[in-house]
């Protein structure tokens, strides 16, 4: 057991470049708004969403290296594109090369997105597999927090170049990671259904089980995969299902306003009335609240189960909206402001931010659960691409839609989160204690 919680941990540590590399552009927003003069389109298209139209990419193909090149060397090479990134983004003489190393950094967090809570449900229990898989978000939200307190000491540090400094610093982290991945095994389930090494399988299968456990779950994986053509297409009515739950939770996670507060949270703090090294240092303070409910909802994930949280992160979600937008609206001051956007930030840590990743690896069969991870995580980021592309033409203070009127967001995000609550508490099953060979029986009907 004490292997498969290391395996888990350093797979899981992709989740630290995403949560790093997606979030660290924040402190570099405005220097590099002010160091290439960009307009609010340019701006929105290429500087900070560049790295999510990677992502979109990397999420849409992400399933086709997971499946054929396996686990494994999937994330060795996310590793990779997260080095390339960080160093090429930090020496960019231009907006052009800075968007396409950006880019690259997207794709990386798109293909680790699909490829690491496949890894992590595929080697653990299903006792475990709600804990563990949980741990790619603790990691990507301790990422975040890094970013915002890598941002703060860093300003200041060397005048204009800050920024540089800011999204450079990410190449040790993402060298750390590749080293790391060398150690770990390949997914006994890939081994299974594409090399046909049940030998290697079952090794790796009883770390993880009793040797008796380990080769009934080895002949459930056998029988699953028989039942099941190796080259079948993910978009066939038996999978309809699962394809709409994936849909959902992705759909929803984005239309909550998560990475409109993550990705803009200086920009939204100054509008609250706090300086520009003070939102830095209460983006922080957002960061902490989100790793401390990240774990809360961890912990809690294979205890209340993932529809539980889900249902109990909307009715935070929606009480904290409605007081956000208020705030805005009425002038509260920022004392409320950013209280009410750190409870916010708890409800999505606590109820979304825990589950998504975990749901979406375990609803899928076996064969297509690559290319099932894939969509899920694709919608999710073609809704964060499209909802940070739109966003400097909101919050930009002299050509923005609003100006600093921002209040109206909350409400709509607030309105999308009633809609989740009741799809909850209709639609969404219960995955815990069930393991995924049973979960796609329950799920999927031929």
């Amino acid at each position: 057991m004490n292997r498969i919680i290391v395996w888990s941990i350093t797979v899981a540590l992709a989740g630290f470049l995403f949560g790093f590399d997606t979030v660290v552009i924040s402190g570099a927003n405005e220097p590099i708004k002010q160091l290439w003069n960009t307009s609010p389109l340019f701006h929105g298209t290429f500087i900070m969403s560049m790295a999510l139209w990677g992502t979109v990419i990397g999420s849409l193909f992400g399933g086709i290296p997971t499946k054929n090149l396996g686990r494994k060397k999937t994330l060795l090479w996310v590793g990779i594109l997260f080095l390339v990134s960080a160093l090429g983004s930090a020496l960019a003489q231009d907006p052009y090369s800075f968007s396409v190393f950006r880019f690259i950094g997207g794709v990386g967090v798109g293909i680790s997105s699909v490829a690491a809570p496949i890894y992590i449900s595929e080697i653990t229990s299903k006792e475990n597999r709600g804990k563990l898989g949980g741990l790619y978000q603790f990691w990507l939200v301790f990422g975040i927090l890094m970013a915002f307190v890598s941002n703060w000491l860093l300003k200041g540090f060397d005048g204009v170049n800050d920024w540089r400094w800011m999204l450079g610093v990410e190449a040790i982290p993402a060298f750390i990671y590749t080293a790391m991945v060398l150690t770990v095994p390949e997914s006994p389930r890939w081994l299974a259904l594409h090399k046909k090494d049940d030998a290697g399988a079952l090794k790796i299968l009883e770390i993880i089980h009793p040797k008796e456990k380990a080769a009934q779950q080895l002949l459930e994986i056998k029988t699953d995969l028989q039942h099941s053509k190796k080259s079948e297409s993910l978009f066939q009515r038996k999978y309809s299902k699962v394809l709409w739950l994936a849909f959902f939770i992705a759909f929803f996670n984005q239309l909550s306003g998560i990475n409109f507060v993550l990705y803009y949270a200086p920009e939204i703090l100054e509008q609250a009335g706090l300086g520009g090294k003070e939102s830095l240092f209460n983006s922080i303070a957002i960061g902490i609240v989100n790793l401390v409910f990240t774990f809360i909802g961890i912990r809690l994930l294979d205890k209340l189960g993932r529809r539980q949280l889900i249902i109990i992160g909307s009715i935070g979600y929606i009480i904290s909206l409605i007081m956000v937008g208020l705030c805005f609206q009425m002038d509260l001051g920022s004392t409320l402001t950013i209280t009410f956007i750190c409870t916010f930030v708890a409800s999505h840590a606590i109820g979304q931010g825990a589950v998504i990743w975990v749901f979406i690896s375990e609803i899928f069969p076996n064969s297509v659960r690559a290319y099932g991870q894939s969509w899920g995580v694709s919608v999710h980021w073609v809704f964060a691409a499209i909802i940070t592309l739109i966003t400097p033409f909101f919050l930009d203070a002299s050509e923005g839609i609003f100006k600093d009127q921002v209040w109206f967001i909350y409400y709509f995000f607030c309105a999308m989160m009633i809609l989740q609550l009741i799809w909850a508490i209709t639609k969404m099953p219960e995955t815990k204690g069930i393991s995924l060979e049973e979960l796609s029986k329950e799920l999927v009907k031929e």
